[in-house]
């Protein structure tokens, strides 16, 4: 026990954007097991915190020492996957509990900012789920309380940002390999009605809070934000202005949130970034298409694929009864690309714990988180205003 809270009293005081280097020590598979075993307390165990649970099972070098939610029945599952876990129904509690070293985030949106906050003060290292926080104000004072009080790592939950194939993908497009970029396509189609089963009907906002806006910022804040953190992170830039239109639109069960969302940013340089989330139609599910002027990347989950630019072919014929000259698109044939990677919720946490041991700034860190947050945000207001919302410049901080 000696070794847990001096389990690094080390700082992270380097919250730059990260750029993606190939080949370097930084992006290479986690090898090695240190010695030093990470404890773990998890802030909210519903589908998504008892995910990360198991995965933490998987990992050497860290435990699972704490869990809690103020739900007993999500206790009780999460109790199943960590049965020597300490229970708590208040995180502050948990926070006070000496035998953890770092906790991880993984409530409503709403309440993320304040529990990073008592974090903070109860200085552990911190994981927070994304989105980081709910708003622009919320976010901007959780900057500000981490910059002057936590001295220890706090990485923000944007798995992809982890993931090795989108780094090698991101060094290769910001190397020219696709030519000058113009513009991203990202979409996150789903077909269902997105709700999590409730055992009694008094439990619905508490497990359902995606699906209002007193929790949540529902599908922008919730799959949106990883594919904006992309476009921020290969752009190295944050959007400039964006506009767009949601709606509650097919289901009609009461939910808050909008079922369908459209947004549209423009980032520096010109390059126009959409993001489409649908609840009715799955077509092609979940990818991101970047393109340029010498190619295209498509990427997916755990797969990406380059599409060299075709050629327009002259042909002479008639069209609509007049004879002349067409023109016809010869498409490229696309070609994967492979590159050996984790999942990225593993890679995720073995970054996390890899960033403790060596006191270094995380891939996904406050930075980045706060400006995916400040996107996610404009994008809600220009939807809920059906006005174009600009980059505030007190968000540069």
């Amino acid at each position: 026990m000696s070794s847990r809270r001096s389990f690094l009293k080390k700082s992270a005081t380097g919250l730059g954007f990260p750029l993606l280097v190939p080949e370097s020590e930084l992006f290479s598979i986690f090898r090695g097991t240190p010695s030093e075993q990470l404890h773990v307390g998890v802030i909210g165990t519903g589908d998504r915190g008892q995910g990360l649970m198991k995965i933490i099972n998987r990992i050497e070098g860290m435990s699972v020492e704490a869990i809690c939610d103020p739900l007993s029945f999500r206790l009780d599952q999460a109790a199943k996957i960590a049965p020597r876990a300490k229970r708590f129904s208040n995180h502050k509690d948990l926070l006070s509990y000496k035998n953890i070293d770092a906790v991880i985030i993984s409530t409503p949106l709403s309440t993320h900012a304040k529990i990073a906050s008592d974090a903070v003060d109860a200085s552990v290292h911190i994981y927070c789920e994304k989105t980081l926080a709910k708003g622009d104000v919320a976010t901007l004072d959780l900057i500000q309380k981490v910059k002057k009080n936590h001295n220890k790592i706090f990485q923000t939950g944007h798995q992809y940002h982890s993931s090795r194939l989108y780094s090698h993908v991101v060094a290769l497009i910001q190397s020219g390999d696709i030519g000058k970029v113009t513009a991203i396509e990202a979409q996150w189609n789903r077909n269902g009605n997105w709700r999590r089963p409730v055992p009694n009907p008094k439990y619905e906002r508490q497990v359902n809070w995606r699906m209002y806006r007193e929790f949540s910022y529902g599908l922008t804040a919730e799959l949106s934000s990883h594919q904006i953190d992309f476009c921020n992170w290969l752009l190295k830039s944050t959007p400039e202005k964006v506009a767009g239109f949601g709606g509650i639109d097919y289901w009609k069960d009461g939910r808050e949130t909008y079922d369908n969302t459209h947004l549209i940013y423009t980032y520096p340089g010109g390059v126009k970034a959409s993001f489409t989330c649908l609840t009715s139609n799955a077509k092609d599910d979940y990818q991101i298409k970047v393109m340029g002027d010498k190619a295209t990347i498509l990427i997916d989950y755990q797969n990406a694929w380059r599409y060299p630019e075709g050629q327009y072919n002259k042909i002479m014929g008639d069209v609509d009864g007049v004879s002349g000259a067409t023109a016809s698109w010869t498409e490229g044939k696309g070609t994967p690309i492979k590159y050996q990677h984790k999942e990225p919720t593993r890679q995720a946490l073995e970054d996390f714990r890899k960033s403790i041991l060596d006191n270094s700034t995380p891939l996904s860190n406050l930075q980045s988180g706060a400006a995916v947050a400040f996107a996610v945000d404009m994008g809600v207001r220009a939807m809920d205003t059906e006005q174009v919302i600009s980059w505030d410049p007190k968000y540069a901080q």
